[in-house]
């Protein structure tokens, strides 16, 4: 039995195609296509919702962001970075009663690009709507990405902290 042990894979411009720490982490050379940039963001805290007004999702904490690109609650697409995107998002809601509905719109440079809908229908009161929604957009350098909502409660509704996430990242080989 024969075993080539290295730790670094280079190319003949002496380039590292891949590197090995010897622990088992691999890492790839930047010639590599990557699903980058790409971001998770969350709500940190509960945000107010008007009635039957379009309001802006204020993302307040950043999971992770590769290329610092999210800011000021907008993903904007990186010089030399365009390309096909993968966007999603998830949403929870309270406060719903009877036949009261949440919408949710992904916003491309100010434009709704992307429609959801949930709708409530029971007797109770104080229900909760939680739904998730994607869309695949095609997005060129400093294109931006918003979340926007609306419901029809007919007072505040809260978007609850928990569950409630815009997530994107940028498509290999689309």
């Amino acid at each position: 039995m024969s075993n080539i042990l290295v730790n670094t894979i280079k190319d003949t411009g002496n380039n590292t195609l891949l590197s090995s720490d010897g622990s088992g982490s691999v890492t790839l050379g930047s010639g590599f296509p990557q699903n980058t940039p790409s971001f998770f963001v969350k709500l940190s805290s509960n945000q107010s919702i008007p009635n039957n007004t379009a309001t802006k999702v204020t993302f307040d904490t950043e999971v992770f962001d590769t290329d610092s690109a999210f800011a000021s609650n907008k993903f904007t697409v990186p010089t030399g970075k365009g390309g096909k995107y993968f966007i999603g998002y998830g949403l929870n809601c309270a406060g719903l009663d009877d036949t009261e509905s949440i919408q949710a719109y992904i916003y491309k440079n100010g434009s709704n690009v992307n429609y959801g809908f949930a709708g409530q229908f029971s007797p109770a009161t104080n229900q909760e709507i939680k739904f998730t929604s994607f869309a695949i957009l095609d997005l060129s350098a400093s294109d931006y990405i918003e979340l926007y909502v609306q419901h029809f409660e007919g007072a505040n509704m809260d978007m609850n902290s928990s569950n409630t996430f815009l997530t994107g990242y940028k498509l290999i080989g689309a």
